[in-house]
């Protein structure tokens, strides 16, 4: 391996609306001057970014990566301290402009989760791991 994922940036069409988003709804704080085409946001381990779409078609020299996508293409996942909390995030960054995509619910593979998207339609994972279930041993 060459090394290890420092950064990702998360290509956007609408940058300040975005980086508004982040910051204003879910609560990232910006590292940095938040007024140019590029914002990043302070952010444990791998850093997190926003970048236009449009300037990454200029320096890559591909008119298709300025394209508006469609479908997803990346999920972004935030992980939570506990279940319930789940809920109650998704009920407060809905009620503060997130867009609902799909409401909290117990997953299979044993986390709640809850779906919301930015401005630009990007999809974001509200999760917590499920408290593991003690399996009595009735053989006493």
């Amino acid at each position: 391996m060459l090394g290890r994922i420092d950064l990702i940036t998360l290509l956007v069409d609408d940058v300040p609306t975005c980086a508004a988003f982040y910051r204003d709804v879910l609560g990232f704080r910006v590292a940095g001057d938040a007024s140019g085409d590029y914002v990043e946001f302070a952010n444990d381990g791998v850093r997190f970014a926003l970048y236009p779409r449009r300037l990454l078609a200029q320096f890559t020299g591909n008119p298709s990566d300025a394209a508006s996508r469609v479908g997803q293409v990346v999920e972004l996942a935030i992980r939570l301290a506990h279940p319930t909390a789940v809920d109650q995030a998704y009920e407060e960054v809905t009620a503060n402009g997130a867009k609902p995509v799909a409401g909290p619910s117990d997953m299979p593979w044993g986390q709640r989760t809850a779906f919301i998207a930015d401005p630009d339609g990007n999809v974001i994972e509200l999760f917590a791991d499920q408290p593991k279930k003690v399996e009595s041993d009735d053989t006493v």
